[in-house]
């Protein structure tokens, strides 16, 4: 038996199969977990998240627009009908104009950045409201973040802010849904190469920064991250809550370049 035998859970936000979103749900799964899956509205959308859903046995695939509250409310009724109640939700949605994204944050748009925060922020808040809901014993929410909302990360831009935001909302949402015995973490990964990076640009300067600087000189890899997030979600993580759990070879640290620096001027010299 694995540590999910028994226990059910919706993932919301999978891409495809380079996605954090699918490392962590590949670990659920190894453990036993019984997964149902969001897509966005769409043909296209559909087919990526089938591809990877259906394979595994999936008993829910189900549109959802975050952006629309009964769509929300629609996913975790239709997750009630089809699993009874919820041990756990993985909340990996966050989306910026490109425009925006692409240009320094104080020339970004105000459309660009409601719809932003609507999107990457606001959308937690309303899954976790709903998810409540199908929780009646209690369960573990998990969302995904990253250090651009904590320091400054050229490129990253408007969803460094973003993220910023999303670090604060775990921890009031883990003090709102705290009394019904519901956890709200986040997991901050290093660089991964996904879908959503490639939008961010400079991934392999970003890389090899990590592997320059992160004390164990390397950067993460998707399978570290994907049982980092496995353990957030599970009962071996039953006492953690509104925590952002830093998976990334210990970047996060550091306050200066490190060996980096002293490499720069060993070659200086």
């Amino acid at each position: 038996m694995g540590m999910f035998t028994g226990k059910k859970g919706m993932v919301l936000g999978v891409a495809n199969d380079f996605s954090i979103a699918w490392a962590i749900t590949r670990k659920l799964l190894d453990e036993g977990a019984e997964v149902g899956f969001t897509h966005l509205p769409g043909d296209k959308m559909e087919r990526r998240v089938r591809k990877l859903a259906e394979p595994i046995g999936a008993k829910l695939i189900t549109s959802c627009d975050v952006q629309k509250d009964e769509d929300v409310a629609r996913v975790f009724d239709e997750a009630k009908e089809t699993y009874g109640s919820l041990d756990f939700v993985l909340h990996s949605i966050a989306f910026a104009p490109l425009a925006d994204l692409k240009c320094a944050f104080v020339d970004s748009s105000r459309e660009g950045f409601k719809t932003a925060m609507d999107i990457s922020v606001f959308s937690l808040a309303v899954v976790a409201r709903h998810a409540a809901r199908v929780m009646p014993d209690g369960g573990s929410i998990l969302t995904l973040t990253y250090y651009g909302g904590e320091k400054v990360v050229p490129g990253y831009n408007m969803m460094g802010v973003c993220k910023a935001a999303l670090d604060a909302s775990v921890k009031y949402l883990a003090y709102d849904l705290g009394p019904k015995n519901i956890r709200v973490n986040a997991v901050s990964a290093g660089p991964v190469k996904t879908l959503a990076a490639s939008a961010v640009g400079d991934f392999d300067l970003l890389s090899g920064l990590y592997v320059a600087v992160a004390p164990m000189q390397r950067n993460v890899t998707r399978e570290e991250v994907g049982g980092a997030g496995m353990f957030m979600l599970s009962d071996l993580a039953s006492g953690i809550s509104g925590e952002i759990l830093h998976v990334d070879c210990g970047y996060n640290v550091m306050g200066s370049p490190g060996r980096a620096l002293e490499e720069a001027k060993a070659g200086h010299a």
